[in-house]
This record gives C-alpha cells, structure tokens and sequence, in this order.
C-alpha cells in the first residue's frame, strides 16, 4: 500500500476529509504521537476532544483506540469543545499531551490534527516536528471498543466545557457584565464556541450557536465577508453595542463596533495592549506574527513594551510566552493571547476582556479605537487570498523572495523584510506582503493603507503585478 508523508502545517495537520483525512491515516499519526510519548513518559496522559465539524467524534475515537493500544491513556472530552479548553484541560489535569480534532477555520470538507503541550499552549515546533518523522506508513488499527479500554483503566471522560466555564466565571464578574448597558451579539460561525457565551451571558443575542457540521457551506473563519448578517444585527439593533465571532475551533477572534464595522485582529491586539497596560498596570514584552501591523511597534514604543517578531504559526509565540514575561502574543488571523491566562489562543477569553473594558471604562469599542489612533494615527489593513495552481503560487514566491519585483504599479518601497514571506515597506508608510497559506491552497496578499479606498487600490495594483 503506498501512503502519503503527513505534514504539519503552520497550525497542525489538516486534509480533505475522507480524501487524506481519514480514520487510517488519523491512527497513523496517532501512533506516531505514542511512540514519542512512550519515548519521554513512563505512563503518559493525552487529552483528547473535537470540534463541530464533520466526522469528529469518529476521528477520535480512532485516535483514542490508537493511543490505549499503545499504553497510552487517555482522558476524552464528553462533549465537543474548543481548542482553549484542550489547551486548559491538559494543564490543569496535568497531562502530557492534548489532541485537538479539527480543522479550525478551514472549509467544512477538511479536518485537522492539532498538538498541545502540557504547559497550556501549541506544542513546540520542535517536539511536532519529532513527532512528525515517527508517523509510520503503515499501522495496525485496534479493534477493541472504547469501552473495552475503559474497562482497562487507559479511557476516562472528562468534562472540559464545565471546566473552562468555571475558569471563565472566577476571571470575570458576569453579573456586572449582565448589568452592562452595551449590550452583546456572538455568533459562533457553528463552531465550538457555541454554548460558551449562552452559559456564561444568557442576555447575549446569539447567531449560528446551533450545531451544524458543515457550516451552511461556508468557511467558519471571523472575516467581516464572512459575518455579515452579525454586522446588519449590530447596525439595526441600538442597544447592541459589540459583536464578537469566533471560528471554528474558538481561537480566534473576530469584533465590531456599535456602527456595525468589523474591528480586525490588529486592532484588538492594540486594544488588549492598550487595555492591559495602560489601565491594568500590566508589563510584558508584546509578541507578533510577521504579518501583523507596524502600529503595534509604536504603540509598543509609546509605552516602552519590548516587542517580537516572529514567524506566522502560534506555536512560535506560545513558545516564548512559556519561558518569557509576555503581555500580549497575537497575529494577524485573529489568534491572540494574553497574560494572565494559558499560553493560547483564545477568541472567547479575548472577546471578554475587551467588553469588560468597555464596561469598566463606559466607552463603546469604536471610542476605545479612538483612544489608540490618538497615539498611533489610523490605518486600514486587509487581506486577499488568492486560489491560484501551486506553479504559479510557487514562482510568485521565488520571484518575492529573489528580489524580483522593484514596485507594485504605482506604490514603491523602501526596504524588505523576509522572516516569514516577504514584506514590503511602503513610501507613504503602508506595506504589502505576500506569502503562501500554511494550510491552504492559497496565496495570501496582505496590504495596509491610511484609508480604505488607499488600501484596496494597493491590493488592486499588487494582484495586476503579480499576476
């Protein structure tokens, strides 16, 4: 039988269900993660648990047979749950290792295989990279059920919703947030989030919170394409004053103003900056993916944070924030982490650290923006993400990167940076980016501008040089 190599992305596994994600080569991952943990733990612990989307339940329990077979054992979520809650789980049941089924803000046709590591964050990209090369070509998948293994003492349930509620509601004061006279919209995308916000704000306006495997067909990614009908739910309800979106898996976050305008990962990584420090008291270095804005640099400098970059994928500002004094870890994809809470992405804990700011300083979230461009000027960022065939996505990179472009139709820069693709420093203070997708078949053109209308014709004039 001939298989295909499995290779992690910028933020696990992920393939085409029943394509190559499959009950087969799911368990042939899973072995290579026991053998690595049998390598390290006399009796390891993983953490186990899935998402909304298709097929989960039945990809762990594959992975579950895999890991009991071996000695592992393994404490399986009663429910689905969100990225965060594996994360927290293997953290405060001090496990070894955490399993994440899913494919986060992927189409509804992919699944995904994510790693956690025991101090509540991404693995390393060291120890996925070791877990990688054991994956076998080939595996023997167990027959035993899963009762057959509780039975044995190797399969526990564990309830780790509950677990990450009760977290939730020793970090926020619910009942003054209940009370707050800007009111709340959350729309779960159909992901994992979905009974989060209804236990914890039962006064909250809620919007695809029902359990739909294939997303109505659409991406669960917080992108203001994506949510519209939560902008139209702001804009013609006055009393609601923020809506707040989560993706697949509930990592990432997505906002919007009172007006109903989307308030892009950037500006919330200034907010939680902002917010943390300014009125918290809080210090720490700020650490960023490549492709977020320059703006957190100044905001950084005005408050004299330290600043990191580094490459695009969580797991490389997780692994600083467990061994370094961080304050805020972000990206541009709306994975933000904050200081004192588990080295993760989080889109709910964030969504409900800024409404508490709103509610402990009574401004609405357009104003608290208001407060950061008064420090750092306006800007306006997006991204097009560009399905192209992998030859032409390819020699667009190797063009980038050899240095082939000399400007984009009428915007010239002043210098490159190439620590994950390639970024380009605009003259009128801007930038363009390119880069490929660690986990699609896409290529990702990222521009930011002093206004909307600059923006987008800079978008415009890179695809018409590029293509």
């Amino acid at each position: 039988m001939t298989t295909e190599k499995i290779k992690f992305g910028t933020d696990g596994w992920r393939a085409i269900i029943a394509k190559d994600f499959t009950v087969y080569n799911v368990s042939r991952v899973s072995k290579g993660l026991a053998d690595w943990l049998l390598a390290r733990h006399e009796k390891p612990v993983v953490v186990i648990g899935h998402d909304c989307r298709f097929g989960g339940a039945l990809f762990v329990e594959a992975a579950t047979k895999v890991l009991c077979a071996n000695g592992v054992k393994v404490l399986i979520a009663d429910t689905f749950i969100s990225t965060p809650m594996i994360s927290m789980g293997v953290l405060k049941l001090n496990a070894h290792q955490g399993v994440v089924i899913t494919a986060s803000h992927n189409p509804p046709s992919y699944n995904g295989y994510k790693l956690k590591g025991p101090h509540g964050g991404p693995s390393s990209p060291r120890d996925i990279a070791a877990v990688e090369a054991l994956i076998p070509d080939e595996v023997d998948v167990p027959a035993q059920s899963l009762e057959y293994w509780r039975e044995k003492g190797l399969l526990e349930t564990v309830a780790l919703e509950d677990m990450y509620v009760d977290y939730l509601r020793q970090q926020f004061d619910f009942e003054a947030l209940a009370r707050s006279p800007f009111k709340i919209a959350y729309d779960a995308m159909y992901g994992a989030g979905q009974s989060v916000i209804r236990r914890v704000l039962p006064g909250a306006v809620l919007i695809h919170c029902e359990n739909n495997p294939g997303f109505m067909g659409q991406a669960p990614e917080p992108l203001d394409k994506n949510l519209q009908e939560l902008s139209k739910t702001i804009a013609t309800t006055p009393e609601l004053k923020i809506g707040l979106a989560t993706d697949g898996d509930a990592d990432r976050i997505g906002l919007y103003d009172e007006d109903g305008n989307f308030v892009d990962a950037h500006n919330i990584i200034l907010l939680l900056i902002h917010y943390l420090h300014k009125y918290k008291g809080m210090n720490g270095k700020v650490v960023i993916a490549f492709s977020v804005t320059d703006r957190v640099k100044k905001l950084c400098a005005h408050y004299g944070l330290p600043v990191e970059v580094t490459q695009i994928g969580f797991k490389y500002i997780s692994e600083i924030m467990v061994h370094d004094d961080v304050l805020v870890g972000g990206e541009e994809s709306g994975g933000i982490a904050v200081k004192g809470h588990i080295p993760e992405r989080d889109g709910i804990y964030d969504g409900l650290l800024l409404y508490q700011f709103m509610n402990d300083t009574g401004k609405t979230l357009k104003e608290l923006c208001e407060e950061v461009y008064g420090i750092i000027g306006r800007f306006v960022y997006d991204r097009h993400d560009l399905t192209i065939d992998n030859d032409k996505k390819n020699a667009i990179i190797k063009k980038a990167a050899d240095g082939g472009y000399t400007k984009f139709g009428k915007y010239a820069f002043t210098h490159t940076e190439n620590i994950d693709g390639v970024k380009y420093h605009l003259e009128n203070g801007g930038w363009i980016m390119l880069r490929a997708s660690g986990t699609e078949p896409l290529l990702r053109v990222y521009a930011e501008g002093n206004s909307k209308e600059e923006t987008l014709d800079i978008l415009t004039d890179v695809k018409a040089t590029i293509l």
